[in-house]
């Protein structure tokens, strides 16, 4: 058989007992044949001793002056550390491992340190390895710059590894390991009755990481959709098969099938952001230029825009909200605010040209009573602007109306 990679997260290898379980997929698969590259995050979550987050804490704690190349050497340590532990412990039960780090796995990155982007794959080495019989583990999280230099990818870079080596490798498979099995109709906190996902589409998922579902990092779903590996999201704590993420199901008994016919997929949600209004200046006739141009310039992300010939509506997240508001207001504008508002998507491969989608969504959050303050489209999703406090009664609304519990 053919190569698997199985990404696993940080809550799968933060205690013995995960490990074990860790082990456990690892044999099952390589009993079936399949040679297996291993990526794997740090261990556990911020807090404890290995995790990204607290060497970040204690960079903080130590005058936070480190530079940026210094900075990743110190945050792979935490990949390095959970790959040499798994590499032990799979050896230690007679499975042939080694350990790589992503730069040793062929992963030569731009020197942007903090968010390097992969420029290619060279995974000779990983090939020897496999050929001599050995599960190959590599760090995720990392690459290293045609300098030598080791770079971090970013949040989310440990399922980024994993898919790119996937790519280069022409894998069969990539399976991402998490704590939740598989992807839901919506966050399972907030809708009760969310159901997994069996099978969707790589746009559809893409989108849903995009706008809050955390599951997976969108980067690490376009690199797959690019090759046409498929994906599968499932949990280190249970033996189900978890959510499939492809554009044609491949059946037990060969068939193919398509995606299961649809409208909508999934709901997802970001919170924390606030809603600004622009208007023209009478007489100015470069408003929306001057507005963006200086949310560019002061490293300001927007989201969420209406431009019209009266001004412009966007989002910023709160925290960039009064920043914002001060630069306007040094260019001579009043801006309008709404703080604390949520972003609520509904997304869907089957949406574009269905008529009735936005009246179900209009019907649905008026029926709850829930104000829209924004709303924009796009072929596979339309987003509503909410008040936060709204959020969860909105979540619920557009679930039950598009009946995905079912």
């Amino acid at each position: 058989m053919g190569v698997l990679v199985q990404k696993f997260g940080g809550t799968s290898l933060a205690t013995e007992q995960a490990r074990q379980l860790v082990i456990r997929h690892i044999e099952r698969e390589r009993n079936l044949g399949h040679r297996i590259v291993v990526v794997v995050s740090a261990m556990g979550r911020k807090g404890d001793l290995y995790a990204t987050d607290t060497l970040l804490q204690l960079i903080a704690d130590n005058g936070g002056a480190l530079p940026p190349r210094e900075r990743d050497l110190l945050l792979g340590c935490g990949e390095i550390i959970a790959a040499s532990v798994l590499c032990s412990l799979l050896n230690a039960v007679g499975i042939p491992a080694v350990a790589l780090t992503g730069g040793g796995a062929g992963i030569r990155t731009g020197d942007r340190f903090g968010e390097a982007r992969i420029l290619e794959v060279r995974p000779e080495k990983i090939l020897r390895h496999l050929d001599e019989g050995s599960i190959v583990i590599v760090t995720g999280f990392q690459g290293q710059t045609e300098a030598g230099d080791m770079t971090t990818l970013g949040r989310g870079g440990s399922d980024t590894s994993a898919t790119a080596l996937g790519a280069a490798l022409h894998a069969d498979m990539v399976d991402i390991y998490t704590d939740v099995n598989g992807i839901l109709t919506a966050d399972p906190r907030i809708v009760k009755d969310a159901r997994p996902l069996t099978v969707v589409g790589y746009a559809e998922i893409c989108n849903m990481a995009q706008q809050g579902a955390k599951v997976i990092h969108p980067r690490a779903v376009e690199i797959a959709a690019q090759a046409r590996i498929p994906l599968r999201v499932r949990s280190t704590f249970s033996e189900e098969e978890g959510t499939l993420v492809t554009d044609t199901v491949v059946l037990a008994h060969g068939d193919r099938s398509r995606l299961r016919d649809r409208h909508v997929t999934g709901i997802a949600h970001v919170h924390g952001v606030t809603q600004i209004t622009v208007e023209t200046i009478e007489g100015q006739s470069d408003t929306q230029l001057q507005v963006f141009q200086s949310m560019a310039r002061n490293h300001i992300s927007v989201d969420f825009i209406n431009v019209t010939p009266g001004g412009a509506v966007y989002t910023v997240s709160d925290q960039d909200a009064a920043k914002a508001v001060g630069i306007l207001q040094g260019l001579g504008f009043s801006p309008k605010t709404v703080n604390g508002c949520a972003k609520v998507s509904v997304i869907g491969g089957g949406m574009n040209g269905v008529p009735g989608i936005m009246a179900r969504i209009v019907e649905a959050l008026t029926e709850g009573d829930i104000p829209i303050l924004q709303s924009a489209d796009s072929n596979t999703t339309i987003w509503v602007l909410v008040r936060e406090e709204h959020m969860a009664d909105a979540l619920r609304a557009l679930h039950a109306k598009f009946e995905l519990h079912l």
